[in-house]
């Protein structure tokens, strides 16, 4: 008996967690993938009726204007990340006397939640409190900065705040592939006469694609699944202008009692996840294998 517990002990350790995460995670993107193919309201029916919660997903302009924000904000918070944290990360790989202190600064934020990020933004957002009273209190009474409470600017308010919860991490990741590089690699171009920026495109740049490749699984996992900062900072207005696919399934799950409605989006949403993760765990799987 003890020699079976010495030999199958790594498995009775992990049994409760595989369990729960079998039936906690798995089992219940099988239950919304089943809930998301009937007409379940208020409360789930089990009966299935085909595809009827995608069809009334596709007619609806609510659920357009959050998938056509997913890719606004996804796009411009992906791209500014990155860019913002390859250039910090290449200031401070200059090994500069301020390093500290911009390090400290652009990775502070990564310890406030998105709930206080969004509220802190909000105000700062806010034409009656922030940066447009302030600026008119210092006489410049024609200015304007409204982008919180105009439905053609607001999805950019969620933008800038979430690009400055995220840059800082964006940094770190980028500043460590950095300084991972072989120095005699830099030292023998230089010795060559190539100039710096020349040694970061051409050399360096290049070398840290796999890293690229992580913050940008990272950064869109963190797109998708924007909730809690849209909730703080705009709460899907004005109106639905800066609704995403979350706050949508939110919405219709706890606002409209439409169970079967908010199942179909979940699972949309599911599916825009794989097709991002999906070609990720192919490389890798692929570079291991080679």
């Amino acid at each position: 008996m003890t020699r079976w517990l010495q030999d199958n002990m790594p498995k009775i350790v992990l049994a409760p967690s595989f369990i729960a995460v079998m039936v906690f995670v798995y089992g219940f993107i099988a239950w919304t993938a089943w809930v998301s193919l009937t007409r379940s309201r208020l409360m789930p029916r089990y009966e299935l009726d085909s595809f009827i919660q995608y069809e009334r997903l596709a007619d609806s302009p609510r659920f357009e204007t959050a998938m056509v924000n997913l890719a606004i904000f996804g796009t411009l918070f992906i791209v500014i990340a990155m860019v913002l944290g390859l250039l910090l990360a290449i200031l401070l790989d200059q090994k500069i006397r301020t390093e500290g202190a911009i390090r400290t600064i652009y990775l502070y934020p990564m310890a406030l939640s998105m709930i206080v990020t969004g509220t802190a933004w909000k105000w700062i957002l806010n034409p009656e409190l922030g940066i447009e009273a302030t600026v008119k209190g210092w006489g410049f009474a024609n200015f304007e900065f409204n982008w919180l409470v105009d439905p053609d600017m607001a999805i950019y308010t969620v933008v800038l705040a979430a690009v400055w919860q995220s840059s800082g991490f964006v940094m770190a990741l980028f500043l460590a592939g950095l300084r991972s590089v072989d120095e005699e690699i830099i030292k023998a171009a230089q010795v060559d006469g190539i100039p710096t920026w020349r040694v970061y495109s051409a050399i360096i740049i290049p070398s840290m694609a796999p890293i690229f490749l992580s913050a940008f699984i990272v950064l869109a996992h963190l797109a998708i699944k924007a909730f809690d900062l849209v909730i703080a900072l705009t709460g899907g207005g004005p109106g639905y202008a800066t609704d995403l696919p979350a706050t949508y399934m939110y919405a219709m799950a706890f606002s409209r009692g439409d169970i079967g409605q908010a199942a179909s989006s979940a699972m949309v949403m599911m599916l825009v996840v794989f097709t991002i993760v999906v070609p990720y765990l192919y490389s890798e799987l692929r570079t291991k294998d080679d």
